[in-house]
């Protein structure tokens, strides 16, 4: 198990290190000249990749056979433990000083929502999968993929409307014509006319229609979600070359903070609620504690340089995390063995 583990994880390393090479290397080109290659290849994957992944999911999610009991168990305690982050992380937001642009301010703004969304956002698809299939097999694995089914489209879309929230609120504050209905409805539309809200919903009407999608569609949507990985993966590796020294080294005490959130806190609290409060026992349980301890996901950087901001932080905290990943899914298996 623990060398099935080591593999993956250094997989991942190798495929961050290539990106690291190709971004030091400038195979890619300088960030200057208003073109960042690190930006473009995020957009790409943001704008692309990630609603291709997300519509193909929901439109194919199949809701009669999902595990029910096991995604209430992760998802009731999850997105609460996003709310919690998410308000203490405004609370500890200082004051803009007076004067402050507008673009400084948005990216303030959406600080609270990137950084619980990176200790909350799990790589469940190149670590989760591997390490549910070796444990569990088939039966293990079928309840990870229906969690995974869910992953983004509930974690993603509740980070993207706290985002959206909080930008319209800004947005406001420096427009002396702004009203309640303006904030309102532009908050709707950017939430709603967004690259990860939007595939979810017209998924979700595709679904509703009872057509299955038609074979060339559904093979070029999951040509296109298959890219999202390794994209995401030399994404790191590139961003933190053409993240200067001093940046890391600034960003590495919160996302040292946010490592331990994400491997440690969460997956206390959804075996606390999974198991003392909703009863949840046997290989449910163990699948649905493993899912929250895994180390953060590749789409927190995606997330991240969406909004222009926090990205060394983000990037600092998904390497961390990976790292940590191995000493602490010991200690949580060894937990869920004495609970039988």
């Amino acid at each position: 198990m623990s060398l099935l583990i080591f593999h993956k994880l250094l997989a991942i390393f190798c495929t961050v290190a290539l990106g690291w090479a190709a971004g030091r290397m400038r195979w890619l080109g300088e960030p200057a000249g208003g073109i960042d290659p690190a930006r473009l290849l995020g957009n790409a994957a943001f704008y692309i990749f990630v609603p291709a992944l997300l519509f193909r999911a929901t439109a194919r999610m199949d809701v009669a056979t999902m595990p029910w009991s096991a995604l209430g168990a992760y998802f009731g305690p999850a997105v609460a433990y996003v709310l919690v982050l998410y308000g203490w992380h405004r609370l500890r937001q200082p004051t803009l000083a007076a004067g402050a642009d507008l673009e400084a301010s948005e990216r303030t703004a959406a600080q609270p929502a990137v950084r619980a969304f990176a200790a909350t956002f799990g790589n469940s698809a190149q670590v989760g999968v591997p390490v549910v299939a070796a444990l569990f097999g088939e039966a293990g694995l079928g309840i990870h993929v229906a969690l995974i089914s869910l992953h983004a489209l509930v974690l993603l879309t509740l980070c993207t409307m706290l985002v959206e929230l909080d930008l319209a609120r800004t947005r406001s504050l420096h427009e002396a014509s702004a009203s309640l209905w303006r904030t309102l409805k532009s908050t709707v539309r950017n939430a709603v006319v967004h690259p990860v809200t939007l595939p979810v919903l017209l998924g979700g009407l595709w679904h509703a229609t009872g057509v299955p999608l038609p074979a060339p569609v559904d093979e070029t949507l999951a040509l296109l979600g298959t890219a999202v990985a390794p994209l995401c993966l030399v994404l790191i590796g590139i961003t933190l070359a053409y993240t200067d020294t001093a940046t890391v080294r600034r960003a590495a005490r919160s996302a040292l903070a946010t490592t331990l959130l994400k491997l440690l806190v969460l997956p206390a609290l959804v075996l606390a609620v999974a198991h003392w409060g909703l009863g949840l026992q046997g290989l449910a349980l163990k699948v649905v504690v493993l899912m929250a301890a895994l180390p953060s996901g590749s789409n927190a950087l995606i997330f991240a340089q969406r909004y222009r901001t926090l990205e060394a932080e983000a990037t600092t905290a998904i390497v961390l995390s990976t790292v940590g990943y191995m000493a602490t899914v010991t200690l949580w298996l060894a937990v869920l063995a004495r609970l039988g």
